[in-house]
């Protein structure tokens, strides 16, 4: 266990952050699943537009890797294009 009073404010303050991310990455994830799963061509851009600014997001605050982000904008950018 922690002894000093900064580690035990890091601790309270890393779980809250891990909570705050957590939220974050499957409130991102449940969007693209709706994305993947519209077939109407303007709601699927309007759905694409939130998910593209949530996964920068994502990637700015390294919850997931720049590349995964950048795959996932591109084949949910060729899905929406495709309908």
């Amino acid at each position: 266990m922690a002894n000093h009073k900064s580690a035990l404010k890091r601790i309270r303050s890393n779980e809250a952050k891990k909570l705050r991310n957590r939220y974050q990455h499957k409130t991102a994830r449940t969007f693209i699943k709706r994305l993947r799963e519209t077939t109407d061509k303007t709601e699927a851009q309007e759905l694409l537009k939130q998910v593209t600014g949530m996964v920068d997001k994502l990637a700015k605050k390294n919850i997931i890797h720049s590349n995964k982000a950048s795959n996932l904008k591109s084949s949910l950018t060729k899905k929406v294009n495709a309908l």
